[in-house]
């Protein structure tokens, strides 16, 4: 655990719910904890116990991606840890494949509708008809103006076309929208929908005050910093300031709020980590600066000094949307000022009255 993880706490220490099987972790929640193939190698879903239209049941909070392994893990959660009974709602916290992936089965399977944002609805039934943000030609256009020139590695973008529809193939046709501030009555208790931005177009987490819990989806995470980019969909977005902004709604919540994130451990302590985040960027930012004080840099010169270990193709596309992202905050700060070169590659530099401190 690294000293940042030690100024938290976690309630349940080193427990994790088994494969198929679920902890509660407060009145009428229950913790899951599905697998991904990816270096980040889980999520977590919650079961909440529910009634609606006078039927006993259960919501759920995300889904987990489209695959084999996961419908199975479902299949053993249907069998052994619903009581018996249905699933009422599938409630999506965002549009990301491993929050939305298997939502089309589920709400077909129990005939259960879909709660999400407008924007995130439509976003994914966007992507799962193509792609965004993760390959194709403008995918590979985005990257090149920004720095990335190895020929192998732009091949590789615009050959990645089917990405987000490998683990997303469906959306539902239809969704009951979740807006900022709507409370939505989920069995005993109510819950306060919270937008997020920066991470995905409208994310939404879910507050309960009554149980002191939060359900933060990917906009508050105990152990990493959540992935803020700029994506070729939205080339000239400032997403990091978006993030900040948006995780500062959560001061107001009680210091002994149990935080239920999508990876990692449930914990308390969300006032540090509101700091911690906010303290990361700052560095992360002053690095930038640093960076680029006396010579304009591209993204893709930048990256190293944010992401110092070696990283894939899969991992450098996401490391390079968030280093777009750190130059745009600076940029939009009128910190840095951008040039375009006659290559076509964007290049940022520290204003003249710029000081090291973001």
């Amino acid at each position: 655990m690294n000293p940042l993880e030690q100024r938290l706490h976690y309630p349940l220490g080193e427990t994790l719910p088994e494969t198929g099987h679920a902890l509660e972790v407060a009145p009428g929640v229950k913790w899951l904890r599905m697998g991904l193939p990816f270096a980040l190698n889980h999520i977590n879903l919650w079961l909440l116990r529910d009634e609606v239209d006078g039927r006993a049941g259960w919501s759920v909070v995300d889904c987990c991606i489209d695959r084999a392994e996961s419908r199975a893990q479902w299949e053993q959660v249907f069998a052994t840890q619903m009581e018996g009974l249905p699933l009422l709602r599938v409630i999506v916290t965002h549009m990301h494949p491993d929050h939305i992936g298997l939502a089309h089965w589920l709400c077909e399977r129990w005939n259960a509708p879909m709660w999400i944002s407008a924007t995130d609805f439509n976003a994914a039934r966007m992507a799962s008809q193509s792609t965004t943000g993760f390959g194709g030609e403008a995918a590979a256009r985005f990257f090149a103006s920004h720095g990335l020139t190895d020929p192998e590695a732009l091949a590789k973008v615009r050959a990645r076309t089917g990405y987000y529809p490998s683990m997303v193939p469906s959306v539902p046709p239809s969704y009951h929208r979740l807006m900022d501030g709507q409370r939505v009555r989920i069995g005993q208790h109510e819950w306060t929908c919270i937008s997020g931005y920066g991470h995905a177009p409208e994310h939404m987490a879910l507050h309960c005050e009554a149980l002191k819990v939060l359900i933060s989806g990917d906009m508050m995470l105990p152990r990493i910093s959540t992935n803020v980019s700029v994506y070729d969909l939205e080339p000239e977005s400032n997403p990091l300031a978006l993030f900040l902004s948006s995780i500062d709604k959560f001061k107001s919540m009680h210091q002994d709020t149990l935080v239920l994130p999508s990876h990692g451990k449930p914990f308390t302590g969300l006032h540090e980590r509101i700091e911690q985040l906010h303290t990361h960027h700052r560095e992360r930012l002053a690095e930038v600066m640093a960076y680029c004080q006396d010579t304009a840099r591209s993204a893709a010169e930048v990256l190293p000094v944010l992401f110092t270990r070696t990283l894939d193709l899969h991992q450098t596309t996401f490391a390079m949307g968030e280093t777009v992202a750190h130059l745009h905050a600076l940029w939009f700060a009128q910190r840095l000022a951008r040039t375009r070169g006659g290559d076509g590659v964007y290049r940022f530099v520290a204003k003249p009255a710029a000081t090291h401190q973001p």
